[in-house]
């Protein structure tokens, strides 16, 4: 089974996790850097990607494992 990445706050910081770690891949200043790392994880893992906001919400997802709906055309 493939786990989740997800970018989250961390105070002031981003991280990088997987599902249910308990521990950081990475812990970086910008958003913007996690999320780039993020992306690598998640394609080497063939596992999806989850970009949350500042308060916790999900802010955007992206798959790079086997999508049920992958897009037409």
């Amino acid at each position: 089974m493939r786990k989740n990445v997800h970018v989250t706050p961390k105070g002031e910081n981003w991280q990088v996790k997987t599902a249910n770690s308990n521990k950081a891949y990475r812990v970086v200043d910008m958003q913007k850097e996690a999320i780039q790392i993020a992306k690598t994880v998640a394609i080497n893992n063939q596992a999806e990607l989850i970009i949350h906001r500042q308060n916790g919400q999900i802010r955007a997802k992206d798959s790079y494992g086997n999508d049920t709906f992958p897009p037409k055309g």
